[in-house]
């Protein structure tokens, strides 16, 4: 019993140091670069108005944000907060960054999970039949279009099928995660859904392709293998050796790229929601940067990479559940 839970302490026990001395990192690096930005925070804060108040009330403002204080200080000051877990107050939405983190994630988290599922599923699929029809029409329709997307920004596309299917079509919303002027606890679930729809399918297209593109070589590889030739040779078909030879060998790369693709999933959020008006997370990063919000700048690269760090954890520990061979230690038994 002992001997197997020691590895799986150490695991844990590497997994969480590493954790911490990462968020220490991403956190400390971004307060320092973004308080030592030439953008004036008090400018930002106030926007258009800037003319219209007096000096004192711009020591006022910085006194409340302590933007007067030494950058010494204010940074000896934040990590003080930050090691008792409180992230500080957005300048933007006059609200502590957790509730805004938390707020604005529950919306956004829908969009990325939809999405995420989509360009797993189907990119796997993608790839397995681009890679066992190689050289075929098929497979060369299946890299046009993943080469295509893999290829294009992301607010083209946005833009593009926000074009077709909202202004010409109209078969989908334009903007927003409800109907304007309908209160959140009367939306009923169909019309959730259709607002999200088009961002998650955005997001999901172009997630598609780097997970085709990479089942599609790796199932090659496993084809042009000896042990599948000589599989070949007793008479199996193609789809048995898919099934039963390559699925395994591409299952593992397939999910190690897709937990991966979190953070492109994460930065593309932040495009998407500005072309759709969608009201999350991504939406709240670029009004926290156009204004200068630094704590809620810094708690969204903090939580960001917190996220990406367990999807990846989590990929880690299903690896032993796919293949039992693997040991946490990503080692292979003999």
């Amino acid at each position: 019993m002992d001997m197997r839970l020691n590895p799986i302490v150490r695991f844990a026990g590497s997994k969480l140091l590493r954790l911490g001395l990462l968020l220490l990192a991403v956190a400390l690096f971004t307060f320092v670069l973004l308080s030592l930005s030439p953008i004036d925070p008090i400018q930002a804060y106030v926007g258009a108005d800037m003319m219209l108040i007096s000096p004192e009330q711009q020591e006022l403002i910085a006194q409340r944000w302590g933007l007067d204080q030494p950058f010494l200080a204010r940074l000896w000051d934040w990590l003080g907060q930050l090691l008792q877990g409180n992230l500080g107050i957005s300048m933007v939405f006059n609200q502590p960054v957790i509730e805004v983190l938390a707020n604005r994630f529950q919306a956004s988290l829908q969009m990325l999970a939809i999405a995420w599922l989509i360009s797993g599923i189907l990119g796997l699929l993608l790839g397995i039949a681009s890679g066992a029809l190689e050289g075929s029409w098929i497979d060369r329709a299946i890299r046009l279009y993943a080469y295509t997307l893999a290829s294009s920004p992301t607010f083209w596309v946005a833009l593009l099928l926000l074009i077709v299917f909202s202004v010409s079509l109209k078969v989908t919303p334009i903007c927003c995660a409800a109907p304007p002027g309908v209160l959140t606890e009367d939306v009923t679930i169909w019309q959730h859904l259709h607002h999200l729809l088009l961002p998650a399918l955005t997001l999901s297209i172009i997630g598609i392709a780097n997970i085709t593109l990479h089942t599609r070589q790796k199932l090659i590889e496993v084809l042009h293998s000896d042990y599948v030739l000589f599989a070949q040779a007793q008479g199996e078909r193609l789809w048995g050796i898919v099934r039963h030879h390559g699925f395994r060998n591409i299952l593992l790369p397939a999910l190690t790229l897709q937990f991966a693709s979190l953070s492109e999933l994460f930065g593309g959020s932040v495009l998407v929601e500005q072309v759709f008006a969608y009201p999350g997370l991504g939406e709240a990063t670029v009004q926290a940067a156009l204004r200068s919000d630094v704590p809620l700048l810094v708690g969204i690269v903090f939580f960001s990479a917190l996220f990406v760090y367990i999807g990846n954890t989590i990929a880690d520990l299903s690896y032993p559940i796919i293949d039992p061979r693997i040991r946490l230690g990503g080692n292979l038994e003999p």
